[in-house]
């Protein structure tokens, strides 16, 4: 049987729609120097570039996160061996943390562990550096390469000045860009922030073996309930409907819902809440086709829900994830809340609630698009 090639990816994934945009097929195409394929059109999947050059080798089709080709071979290689009664995936402990430096605790989305984790790692030469997502407006993110703490707290985006852009730009997508940006990296060591699709991407490379995925050290896997797209006239009826003046948001957290910290030109400042089944109308189509919420392939994984205001949830999840976050815990770097059984059962019990409504949502959504399941998961 000859393999898949990107024609597949066409129909099977850009044609219903399911495309996440996460840049695997562009960035670790074999043919890259020819530039057979590429991203051609904001906020639209990529497209052949020079077909003639393609050498239907299949890769891209076998890192897609929407063809779950390696799937099985994932599963156990993370010890996902029953999604269906786990859906947040393998962990032995789930923590609770604070970052104790003041500066990144300020401009943290939770706890400022995350930019914490990996000072630490780019200062005990771990890493070389990370991808991280740097916030341009509330609904705007770009990749960027940080390679010290200055950079950390610069992507870290907490004041947030978007007057310009958003008489300016015409299109918003929280989802970031960051596997292309692995070809801008030229160092040995890299560390990923990304959210499910990019981390099972970034995986599939690895097991593969395809250039650069051997220079990715630890895979850091953000919560993702959903992304947001939003053309300029939903911008404005998202602000009429919540009543918010997206110029004066400040900060963005997620936790149990979507979370906006606005100040307004008098210094007032006040918290509005918005219930995910609100958000409807704002998701990317494409986080209907996933079913990851607890990022189960990444090395640690890290969100706000089941954590205190200005905590984050860490779940530690393979070995060389628990080895490092152990050694940043006994470094001194985080506060870390004891958290006794009962409260473990209770968090792990909340997130396992928003897992299971993703998983619904998804399987909803592939019967609902008549889209042949890849994979078998239940749901209960």
């Amino acid at each position: 049987m000859s393999p898949k090639t990107f024609e597949d990816l066409i129909t099977e994934v850009h044609e219903p729609g399911i495309c996440q945009e996460c840049g695997g097929c562009v960035s670790f195409c074999s043919s890259a120097e020819y530039d057979v394929i590429g991203f051609t059109k904001p906020n639209s999947p990529p497209e052949y570039i020079n077909k003639d050059q393609c050498l239907e080798c299949g890769i891209c089709y076998c890192v897609c996160p929407q063809t779950h080709y390696l799937h099985d071979e994932l599963d156990t290689t993370y010890k996902v061996s029953d999604f269906h009664k786990m859906p947040i995936g393998y962990y032995n402990k789930i923590y609770s943390c604070q970052s104790k430096d003041n500066k990144f605790l300020q401009v943290g989305t939770d706890g400022g562990v995350v930019n914490s984790l990996i000072n630490f790692l780019i200062e005990e030469n771990i890493i070389d550096g990370a991808i991280v997502a740097k916030m341009e407006t509330p609904f705007s993110r770009e990749s960027t390469i940080a390679y010290d703490k200055e950079d950390l707290i610069n992507a870290s985006g907490a004041t947030l000045d978007i007057s310009t852009q958003l008489d300016e730009v015409q299109k918003f997508s929280t989802y970031t860009h960051s596997i292309p940006k692995l070809n801008h990296y030229k160092f040995k060591k890299l560390a990923v922030v990304g959210t499910p699709c990019q981390i099972y991407t970034i995986r599939c490379m690895q097991a593969l073996g395809v250039t650069p995925s051997q220079n990715i050290e630890l895979c850091l896997g953000l919560f993702c309930y959903e992304n947001f797209f939003f053309e300029k006239n939903k911008i404005e009826k998202f602000q009429k409907d919540f009543n918010i003046n997206l110029k004066q948001v400040k900060k963005i957290n997620i936790k149990q819902d979507l979370i906006f910290k606005i100040k307004d030109e008098h210094n007032n400042q006040r918290t509005i809440h918005i219930p995910f089944n609100h958000l409807n109308d704002y998701m990317r189509t494409a986080c209907n086709a996933c079913s990851d919420f607890t990022n189960i392939y990444a090395d640690i994984s890290f969100g706000g829900l089941g954590s205190q205001d200005k905590f984050t949830t860490v779940i530690p999840r393979t070995e060389k994830g628990q080895k490092i976050f152990s050694k940043a815990k006994e470094s001194g770097i985080f506060d870390c809340m004891e958290i006794n059984d009962d409260k473990q059962e209770k968090i792990r019990d909340l997130i396992t609630s928003f897992a299971r409504n993703k998983i619904n949502r998804y399987l909803e959504f592939l019967q609902k698009m008549g889209i042949q399941e890849k994979y078998k998961i239940g749901s209960e």
